[in-house]
């Protein structure tokens, strides 16, 4: 498989799929972009699996036939995407095994799993976004690797959160509710989220403070990181805190459409990212 194809083939389901990874890896150096899409084209890949609309036998097939793959991958292998992740686990020292969390993730999807409190919660929020926050981590560098890890999990978590809350009804659509049962119980919601709208947006405003603490903690890693890779992390995260801050000022918006933060404010923030971390 010709190395460069393959990063090219990573690249472009990126361009396509990642709205807002998208901005934050386009400050990168063109080796660390390469890697930062072969990571995430994988994590699509597991993550279209466990969306799809194959029956949960067959989605769990397809999960373990991904964890076959990886585990070790085949050199002469003429699948892009692992063809890339292969390359850039050469030059970078990739904790493969966050792969394995991403899909221990989607079979929590698939098999319906519920979450009775936020500790159940984190846990797979650390599994879906931490791993790839571990994964990222290793592209970029740090001086201080020890303390940078647990902060990119941390950032992870938040980001996911940030996720759910904006997508909560999209989820529960699909039969998945990933608030914490313990948490509606405790603002009078629903736990199924089955009740009238202010009620879903009083659980949803709770649960952005838990956001808000999993950021103040997470963004502590930005001065650990080397410059392109501190205006990536800066980026992405930036805009979603800018996402977390709308819905926030008005939890019943998530009740009522697809909460986003437009293009130029992205495109703001990706810049405001870039002169800080030249800074």
């Amino acid at each position: 498989m010709n190395i460069e194809a393959a990063y090219d083939w990573c690249e472009g389901v990126t361009r396509r799929e990642a709205k807002n990874f998208a901005y934050g890896i386009r400050l990168l150096r063109k080796p660390e972009r390469q890697a930062m899409s072969a990571i995430y084209a994988l994590a699509r890949r597991i993550d279209d699996i466990g969306d799809g609309d194959a029956s949960p036998e067959e989605k769990l097939a397809g999960l373990s036939l991904v964890r076959k793959d990886l585990n070790p991958i085949d050199p002469k292998t003429n699948d892009p995407v692992l063809a890339a992740v292969a390359d850039a686990a050469r030059r970078y020292p990739l904790p493969m095994e966050c792969f394995g969390e991403i899909i221990d993730g989607c079979e929590m999807d698939v098999n319906g799993t519920s979450y009775e409190s936020i500790d159940d919660l984190v846990k797979y929020c650390r599994n879906v976004a931490g791993s790839v926050g571990r994964l990222s981590l290793a592209v970029f560098g740090s001086d201080d690797p020890d303390a940078a890890v647990p902060l990119a999990d941390s950032l992870g978590v938040a980001l996911q959160l940030t996720n759910i809350l904006r997508d909560v009804l999209e989820d529960r659509s699909f039969g998945r509710v990933y608030l914490p049962r313990a948490d509606a119980e405790r603002v009078s919601c629903a736990p199924d989220l089955s009740g009238p709208d202010s009620e879903i947006a009083r659980l949803v405003a709770f649960e952005c403070g838990r956001a808000d603490r999993w950021f103040a903690e997470g963004l502590q890693l930005l001065p650990l990181l080397h410059g392109r890779g501190r205006a990536c992390v800066g980026a992405m995260s930036g805009i979603y805190q800018h996402l977390l801050q709308r819905i926030e000022r008005n939890p019943l918006a998530v009740t009522q459409g697809r909460v986003s933060v437009p293009t130029t404010e992205k495109l703001s923030v990706a810049i405001q990212s870039l002169l800080a971390a030249r800074s």
